[in-house]
């Protein structure tokens, strides 16, 4: 059955459903599906043989599971970006967190503006971008879209951190975990979510919707209620099966410099592997569940029949591969993703091991509910691979790493990863999935490393500089409060210093024996770019050497503004 065919009959079914219904709807609903940081720890996955994920397993034996799906960007922003733009990273220019989506995109289209454009109820709620709702682009939103703030009220303990003591200003300051004794809808967050998300599910519409849910866990910090730790006994906790100490020694410097990245060794120093793991397995236990409660209120409901589903997670996460923590990475661990996409009367329980992007599913979902697809978008749709998972497929999926020279390809047995200096990783995952052995180096392999080389992005646009006033902003703390030493500790990068007072005032860095170090002066409304690091401060004083304030750099470039009068 080609394409075509596959979507009219498609489209003829839906229609069947509707008119059975007595309904308006003319086309397929669209239920879009996000899950935060969760990688193949899932039991159609068989990422980790602990995991508790009955709900993702039902969803997999009642659609399209794709086994060698990968995200565009191992990060949360450029991914959901390429995600809902249908633009990968190297096209977009949007590569990494820091940067703000409608700074780098202001005319993109997403997925819910454009379904809506074509006669469809678009809302959300959670988690879809990176912690924005883009309001333009919804009909409706929960959390008030208004506020632009995706996250609802979420229950957390009063004193944190809980079990992680913070290593330094290089840490993250979400990763920690604990249980906690309360329940679901006590905890709120994602039960709120999915609650608002059931009752769309629940009731009749008078035109097609796209829905789209954001469950925010397994994100950090891995806090759930105590209910999702009984599975997992403290003393039963194994390790992922891809873990392998001393991972890193065939990987060149490029590789080795991201993978230790100095989480594992903090968490290992405190003696907290084991019940990060376990959090980690909580916090997908939880997530599953709340995937529990939109499977059943659309199961229940009068949509269930000319509803699309599709269910994705933006990356993957490392506890332990690699020496790593965290994402960032172009290794499977973290380019992997759960997909698992439902059609009415399409294929149930098939598997499709062909390798994919998560920026094709803009054009799947308009070819799938019969749309003209938007201009420039990923022209891959999946729907040959819903129809025939072992269909021939030639594109390779590709991620896209913080710079337009670093990137990770996918193919159904291969995967190749170029650093920036030229230096290369090349796995043969039929033989090797967890990429325990590179091969770049070894002379029997040339010819195939050369063919992976011919795959690479294309002309990939450069990286554009953040605009100063997208930046966070860094608190400042009056001339009241003790200037305390530099504690550097991580890499430098810019912070912008910027003088709203109508006199001139002095830059100073604080040494690590608490001396001021002047910087030159900053002009009345002038501004000052001074590279620097996590934990240094930064003294600001008048002309007659008064201390004004200060400023503590955090773990990212930010702007630190000066104000007018000292408070």
């Amino acid at each position: 059955m080609k394409l075509k065919a596959f979507v009219f009959l498609l489209a003829v079914h839906v229609l069947a459903m509707a008119a059975s219904a007595d309904s308006a709807v003319a086309k397929p609903n669209v239920l879009f599906i996000s899950m935060d940081d969760l990688n193949d720890w899932i039991g159609c996955l068989g990422g980790h043989p602990q995991t508790k994920t009955p709900n993702l397993d039902r969803l997999a034996k009642s659609g399209v599971l794709f086994t060698n799906a990968h995200c565009a960007a191992p990060s949360c922003n450029p991914s959901r970006t390429a995600i809902f733009t249908g633009l990968p990273p190297h096209r977009s220019g949007l590569y990494h967190n820091g940067q703000k989506m409608r700074d780098v995109l202001p005319n993109a289209v997403l997925i819910p503006r454009y379904f809506a454009k074509h006669g469809y109820w678009s809302a959300g709620a959670g988690k879809l971008l990176h912690y924005m709702i883009d309001p333009p682009s919804w009909d409706d939103y929960f959390p008030d879209k208004a506020k632009d703030n995706p996250l609802p009220e979420t229950f957390y303990p009063a004193k944190r951190p809980v079990n992680l003591p913070v290593g330094g200003p290089w840490q993250y300051v979400e990763t920690d975990w604990a249980e906690l004794d309360v329940t679901d809808k006590e905890y709120g967050g994602d039960w709120s979510v999915t609650e608002w998300i059931g009752k769309q599910l629940t009731r009749e519409h008078d035109k097609p919707f796209f829905l789209a849910c954001g469950i925010y866990r397994p994100h950090e910090p891995w806090f759930v209620p105590k209910e999702y730790f009984k599975p997992f006994p403290l003393d039963s906790i194994q390790p992922g099966p891809g873990f392998k100490a001393d991972d890193l020694d065939d990987v060149p410097p490029a590789g080795q410099k991201i993978g230790r990245n100095r989480y594992f060794e903090h968490i290992q120093k405190h003696g907290q592997w084991k019940q990060a793991i376990q959090s980690y397995l909580a916090a997908i236990y939880f997530a599953d569940a709340m995937l529990g409660r939109v499977l059943d209120a659309l199961e229940h409901g009068p949509n269930r029949d000319h509803t699309i589903l599709v269910l994705w997670s933006d990356h993957g996460w490392h506890l332990g591969e690699k020496e790593h923590w965290q994402k960032f990475t172009g290794w499977r661990q973290c380019t992997r993703v759960p997909l698992i996409i439902r059609v009415p009367g399409g294929k149930s329980g098939a598997v499709c091991d062909q390798p994919v992007s998560l920026v094709d599913l803009y054009r799947t979902l308009t070819d799938l509910c019969a749309l003209p697809a938007p201009d420039g978008i990923s022209a891959h749709s999946l729907v040959p691979l819903l129809e025939n998972p072992e269909a021939d497929w030639t594109h390779p999926a590709i991620t896209q790493l913080s710079h337009p020279e670093e990137y990770a390809i996918s193919t159904r047995s291969w995967r190749y990863i170029h650093y920036r200096n030229g230096e290369e990783e090349l796995y043969d995952i039929q033989n090797d999935p967890h990429e325990w052995t590179n091969l770049a180096m070894k002379p029997e392999h040339a010819a195939k490393l050369a063919d992976l080389r011919t795959l690479a992005p294309q002309n990939p646009v450069p990286v554009p500089e953040v605009p100063v006033a997208s930046l966070p902003t860094l608190e400042w703390h009056s001339a009241g409060d003790t200037v305390p030493p530099s504690k550097p500790d991580g890499g430098t990068f810019d912070v912008f210093f910027t003088n709203n007072r109508p006199q001139p005032v002095e830059l100073c860095w604080m040494t690590p024996t608490g001396e001021p170090k002047s910087y030159g002066q900053i002009e009345p409304k002038g501004q000052k770019r001074q590279s620097t690091r996590p934990g240094a401060v930064w003294m600001v004083r008048d002309g007659d050497q008064k201390t004004l304030g200060h400023f503590v750099i955090g773990d990212r470039s930010a702007r630190a503004i000066v104000p007018a009068l000292n408070r």
